[in-house]
């Protein structure tokens, strides 16, 4: 849609330049509620190939000390404690999110939470920076992280690839190939494609580390909502669909079904396929 701006004489302003509104919020809106509707059905259908495919892994080692991989649900977070998991990056927004932040917390693993939409949106490149520099603190302690989304191929692998041209010097093309190699369903959409190239090219301009940062606590926000926020981005909405955590968060309110059904993809996902790890370790670069 194009809206030209008219002179006080009635007549248009296309000389000095007329505004062209794009409907951002529709977009938004619309994209958000057809990634609700598709949530469970495309995680049933990854849950299922897992199944059948042994190179369907639910998760893949990059590196040394970073696995990257599809939403984790409950059963997963003791295997992912026992592989040396001490931090997980959630690009996932609520109604994805399977694991709250609390029980992670219980197993000693810290949980940073980065609200993104599903199919055609990036993290922020603020964002990247606090998830690229959170895994290589992580790194630099001998611990690993989880980084995921959804399905392990767009948003999470976005700041994989942020990582690997940051600390181990790689092109953003050369990173995605490597990727690939590893986890060949990962799959970007334009805009994430283009966050790692800004990324790649601010990155010596940018703070090395965003200090004092403490990871958000996200519960599991398995209700499937449409409200006022897909219109406004991330924002909260009708405080009708919202409880009060014992932290004081306001957070969605859960539905049964939907927990049910998260609990029958959980005992449906094999329990021996996302343990195999495929190693592809890249020379180690330490801070100290």
């Amino acid at each position: 849609m194009k809206i030209v701006e008219l002179g006080e004489d009635g007549g248009s302003d296309d000389d000095c330049g007329g505004r062209e509104i794009v409907p951002i919020k529709a977009k938004k809106a619309l994209v958000g509620a057809g990634a609700r509707i598709l949530f469970y059905p495309t995680l049933l259908y990854n849950v299922f190939r897992s199944k059948i495919q042994a190179e369907f892994r639910w998760w893949d080692e990059v590196d040394q000390f970073l696995l990257l991989g599809a939403v984790p649900f409950r059963t997963d977070v003791p295997r992912l404690q026992q592989l040396g998991v001490q931090g997980v990056v959630t690009l996932n927004e609520p109604y994805e999110t399977l694991v709250p932040s609390s029980l992670y917390q219980s197993h000693g693993i810290d949980h940073l939470v980065i609200p993104t939409r599903d199919y055609l949106f990036a993290p922020s490149l603020v964002d990247i920076c606090r998830a690229v520099d959170f895994i290589h603190k992580n790194a630099t302690c001998g611990r690993t992280t989880y980084v995921h989304c959804k399905a392990g191929r767009g948003r999470s692998t976005t700041i994989v690839l942020c990582y690997l041209v940051k600390y181990k010097h790689m092109t953003p093309a050369a990173a995605l190939e490597y990727v690939r190699s590893i986890r060949p369903r990962v799959l970007l959409a334009r805009t994430q494609w283009k966050a790692v190239h800004d990324f790649s090219k601010q990155k010596t301009e940018l703070p090395a580390s965003f200090g004092g940062i403490s990871p958000i606590c996200s519960p599991a926000g398995d209700a499937v909502l449409i409200t006022e926020a897909d219109l406004e981005g991330y924002t909260v909405g009708s405080s009708e669909d919202l409880t009060i955590s014992s932290h004081g968060n306001r957070i969605a309110r859960a539905r049964p079904m939907i927990a049910r059904l998260s609990c029958l993809f959980a005992s449906l996902k094999v329990s021996g396929g996302s343990s195999l790890l495929v190693s592809h370790r890249l020379p180690e670069i330490r801070a100290c």
